[in-house]
C-alpha cells in the first residue's frame, strides 16, 4: 500500500480554514439556520466572522475555537475519490470533532466520521451534514470522573441521563456496529488514538471505521433509510470525489460548553491517505 502524508508537519499547506456555516438541511431542503429559528433556537450569528483557529505545533495540527462558541473546518484543497485514510487524534474533553468525507468545497454538505469526545458523543459513527442529518452510531460515551469531578476515562453513556440517546433507529442504519465494551478496551484516554477510515464506492460509498485496529462501524450510504435522505439526490450533489475536512464544532443552546469546552482543542498527527 502506498500512503501519502496529508500535512508537511510544519505548515497548513494544502489546506484552508473555512467557517462553520450552515446550508440546506438536505438537498433541496430548507435552510438549517431558518429551521433553528422556527424551533426557537438561535443559530450562530455571523459565524464567518468568528473562524476556528488552526495551527501546527511540533508537527501536530491543532484546532481550537477562535471565539468561544464558534467552530469551523480545516478543508483539504485536494478532492479525493475512493481512499483509505489513517490519522491519529488526541481530543480534549469535551471536544466535539470529526472528519468529513466527500465534503463540498463551498458548502457544508458531506459525510462525517464522528469523533465526538464529549458526553453522549460517539467515536467512529457517522453523521450526514446537509444530508438530512442522519445519525448512524453504534454506541454513545460519557466520562468517568474522579472524586473531584475531573474526567479520567471513558464509559458507556447512561440512557437515563443522556443528552443525545442512542436509539435502535440510529444503530440499525449501520451494517456493522462494534460493542461498546470492546471499544473501551482499546481507547487510550489522554493519549493518541489511531483512526482508520475506508471510503469506497463512488458517489454513494460504503464507509468503514477502525479505532486502534478495532473495527467500529460500517455504513452503506446507498441504503440509508432515514427521513428526507434521498440517495439519488445525495449522489448528484456530492459526486464521486470530494474534500476532506477536520472539524471544530460550535456550541449551541442544547449542549452549551458540554459540546466544546472553553479552551479545548483537538490535535491531529500522522495523517496519511492512499487513493484506491
Amino acid at each position: 500500500m502506498t500512503f501519502k502524508p496529508l500535512f508537511d508537519g510544519k505548515t497548513l499547506a494544502g489546506w484552508k480554514a473555512v467557517p462553520r456555516v450552515y446550508g440546506n438541511a438536505y438537498p433541496g431542503g430548507p435552510d438549517v439556520a431558518e429551521m433553528l429559528l422556527r424551533l426557537g433556537v438561535e443559530p450562530p450569528v455571523e459565524p464567518e466572522k468568528h473562524p476556528a483557529v488552526w495551527s501546527v505545533e511540533d508537527g501536530v495540527v491543532i484546532g481550537r475555537q477562535g471565539t468561544p462558541g464558534y467552530g469551523g473546518y480545516l478543508l483539504s484543497e485536494q478532492a479525493y475519490g475512493d481512499f483509505e485514510l489513517v490519522i491519529e487524534a488526541r481530543p480534549d474533553w469535551p471536544a466535539d470533532t470529526g472528519i468529513m468525507l466527500r465534503r463540498r468545497p463551498d458548502s457544508w454538505e458531506g459525510f462525517q466520521v464522528l469523533v465526538d469526545h464529549r458526553q453522549s458523543g460517539s467515536i467512529g459513527g457517522f453523521f450526514g451534514n446537509g444530508l438530512a442529518s442522519f445519525h448512524a452510531v453504534p454506541f454513545a460515551l460519557d466520562a468517568v470522573v474522579d472524586q473531584a469531578g475531573a474526567p479520567i476515562g471513558l464509559r458507556e453513556d447512561d440512557p437515563a441521563t443522556s443528552q443525545e440517546p442512542v436509539t435502535p433507529d440510529k444503530q440499525r442504519l449501520l451494517s456493522y456496529a462494534a460493542d461498546v465494551d470492546d471499544f473501551l478496551k482499546v481507547w487510550r484516554w489522554g493519549d493518541w488514538n489511531e483512526l482508520r477510515v475506508r471510503c469506497v464506492g463512488g458517489a454513494l460509498p460504503t464507509i468503514t471505521t477502525w479505532v486502534n485496529g478495532l473495527k467500529i462501524a460500517e455504513l452503506d450510504t446507498a441504503t440509508i433509510d432515514s427521513p428526507d435522505y434521498d440517495p439519488a439526490a445525495v449522489a448528484e450533489l456530492l459526486g464521486a470525489r470530494g474534500h476532506l475536512a477536520l472539524e471544530v464544532h460550535d456550541n449551541d443552546a442544547h449542549f452549551g460548553e458540554s459540546r466544546w469546552g472553553r479552551g479545548a482543542a483537538c490535535r491531529w498527527r500522522n495523517a496519511q491517505i492512499e487513493e484506491l
